[in-house]
């Protein structure tokens, strides 16, 4: 069946990336759309890189009114997609699926680093927004697929694995992959081409493990990071099915909390700035009243 496929490139990129994974995904070259946002523009502001790819589906629609739409988003150009399908929601009922390619749906850590008291400095107030609530009001209607790379610290080099996951969506974290390499890789052209054939809704666990992953991804300005120093970690909190929170401070005195599963493997990291640190330091102490199952370990 022929569809338009969007492949959207990303942050301090160009179109020929995303153009090759098309090609690799198998789509005829008349139907993939890969619009070039310019590679210093992407340093700027996400707006007008939304309203240029909205001008380029508005063209597509005038030429082939009647094709579905499969998408692609590669890191920036996922969160792209994701503003323009929550801003046209008429747009739904054309999209098969979206695919999302190391995309910092919960924010970028990197960007917090350039613009650490969020002063709005370039493109990192764009990247650094949390957009998990809008992505899960899309993905509930969208079959959607999001991929993370892992080079072995929770992060694929540029984006944690942490701000590639929200609720709604099939999720897949492929190890050894860096971030630009997501685009061709071919364990990812893989997974896009599995996840096109059996596209689906996927609805999120209803556990504890999924419940401490709401509440403290729920903390004012918690910014998720990567996996490096959680054998660091003390543990503070220890449930009966074996889940952990745990707690390190870097030399900086910034305090990082880790969850650990009932294997002993960190499913989430996150820190707070020195502003917000008591934010952290609330949700922490609140733990064994808001879940009954969290014993302290002294």
């Amino acid at each position: 069946m022929s569809f338009l496929l969007f492949a959207q490139h990303g942050w301090a990129d160009n179109n020929r990336g995303m153009h090759y994974c098309g090609k690799l995904l198998g789509v005829p070259a008349s139907h993939i759309i890969a619009p070039d946002l310019g590679w210093w523009q992407t340093w700027w502001r996400l707006e007008p890189l939304v309203a240029k790819v909205r001008r380029a589906v508005e063209q597509q629609l005038k030429c082939y009114p009647n094709l579905p739409w499969r998408i692609v988003g590669h890191s920036m150009g996922g969160l792209i997609w994701l503003e323009l399908l929550y801003r046209y929601p008429q747009w739904h009922d054309r999209v098969e699926s979206l695919v999302l390619l190391g995309s910092p749906v919960g924010g970028a850590e990197l960007s917090r680093m350039f613009d650490p008291f969020q002063l709005g400095i370039g493109i990192a107030k764009d990247l650094s927004t949390n957009r998990r609530a809008i992505a899960e009001v899309i993905a509930q209607k969208i079959p959607t697929l999001s991929i993370a790379g892992d080079l072995g610290d929770g992060s694929d080099g540029i984006v944690t694995i942490g701000a590639t996951q929200f609720k709604y969506c099939q999720w897949q974290c492929l190890p050894n992959i860096f971030h630009p390499n997501l685009r061709t890789d071919v364990n990812v052209i893989q997974a896009i081409k599995s996840f096109w054939q059996h596209l689906q809704i996927t609805p999120p666990p209803h556990n504890l493990q999924q419940q401490l992953l709401d509440y403290f991804r729920a903390v004012e300005s918690i910014v998720e990071g990567s996996y490096r120093d959680f054998s660091k970690a003390r543990i503070v909190y220890r449930s009966g099915e074996g889940l952990t929170v745990r707690l390190w401070q870097n030399p900086l005195g910034i305090l990082h909390v880790f969850l650990g599963d009932g294997e002993g493997q960190c499913y989430f990291a996150g820190y707070t700035g020195w502003l917000h640190r008591g934010e952290l330091e609330k949700a922490i102490a609140a733990l064994p009243e808001r879940f009954g199952d969290m014993v302290a370990v002294e």
